[in-house]
């Protein structure tokens, strides 16, 4: 290869967990243990505090591994896709 040509690297993500995905998978740890899930993610959007989401099922763990603007996205482009259409 010439020193001219750009080199490519494509890091894939741990488990290619979209965002709808990991939503999905704290939505159901935190309803399992009796918490109000909506409220408790709104809780970490607005905050950032990751306390918001239980750890249980792996749940924060997995909640940080997007930006939380990816979340509101991610939420709003639902809610846009169910609602206006």
């Amino acid at each position: 290869m010439s020193d001219n040509n750009t080199q490519y690297f494509n890091v894939n993500n741990e488990s290619d967990l979209k965002v709808r995905d990991i939503l999905e998978a704290v939505y159901i740890a935190l309803t399992e243990k009796g918490y109000n899930p909506v409220n408790q993610i709104v809780g970490y959007i607005m905050s950032g505090d990751p306390t918001y989401i239980t750890s249980y099922k792996n749940a924060r763990s997995l909640i940080m591994k997007v930006e939380r603007d990816e979340i509101l996205e991610e939420l709003l482009n639902n809610y846009i896709e169910v609602n206006m259409k």
